[in-house]
């Protein structure tokens, strides 16, 4: 069974994984995602490299041929720009202000390596992502709770931003942060089963 080792910090990524019954192991790339060699690449192209970047800094530090290492990187794109982490309130609030009754791409770049296979897939989904009009009054308040300052696009399916967010067209876990159908056909295309990757303690699978 191959482990799956997340190159992430992320707490959605890790969550949504556990909540389909794999327990990832988590190695963070401590990339830096703000280097200004990033900043002409298209927002597709941005989350692309970057998550390559991320899964090929921790495979080469890993001591061993077993796994399948996975980097991400998610942006949202919104008339052509591409809106990463707003880091500040001050931006979170511009932000939510701008997109609010709108609708952007949520775009998340994949990376797979296997390292047992030395097989390296990437590939890129992106979600459309409407918007409910929030007042300024909400946006203040959702503001408050500092979910969005660590967060693509300064918001989330999966947490408190969830009631603003009126329909998506597309993946839904890809907007959390990871395609879950993705991993399903990349396992596929490697050998594996889907349910060779669960945990077998926690799902009872055999």
């Amino acid at each position: 069974m191959p482990t799956i080792i997340l190159a992430s910090g992320s707490p959605s990524r890790k969550r949504l994984l556990e909540s389909v019954g794999i327990k990832p192991e988590i190695i963070v790339s401590g990339v830096n995602e703000e280097l200004a060699e990033y900043q002409s690449l298209s927002p597709a192209e941005l989350v692309t490299a970057l998550a390559i970047l991320k899964a090929h800094t921790v495979a080469k530090n890993i001591d061993r041929k077993n796994g399948i290492v996975i980097g991400c990187d998610s942006t949202f794109e919104f008339e052509g720009r591409s809106l990463g982490k707003p880091e500040s309130e001050e931006n979170a609030f511009k932000r939510s202000q701008e997109i609010r009754g709108k609708s952007g791409l949520l775009h998340t770049g994949h990376c797979f390596i296997d390292l047992a296979q030395e097989i390296e897939i990437s590939n890129i989904v992106s979600t459309r992502v409407h918007f409910t009009d929030m007042s300024d009054e909400e946006i203040s308040a959702y503001v408050a709770t500092g979910e969005p300052l660590k967060v693509a696009g300064g918001f989330t399916l999966d947490g408190m931003s969830a009631p603003f967010i009126r329909a998506i067209e597309g993946e839904p876990s890809n907007v959390i942060g990871l395609s879950l159908p993705l991993l399903r056909e990349v396992t596929t295309s490697l050998g594996y089963s889907w349910f060779d990757l669960l945990d077998k303690e926690k799902t009872g699978v055999s």
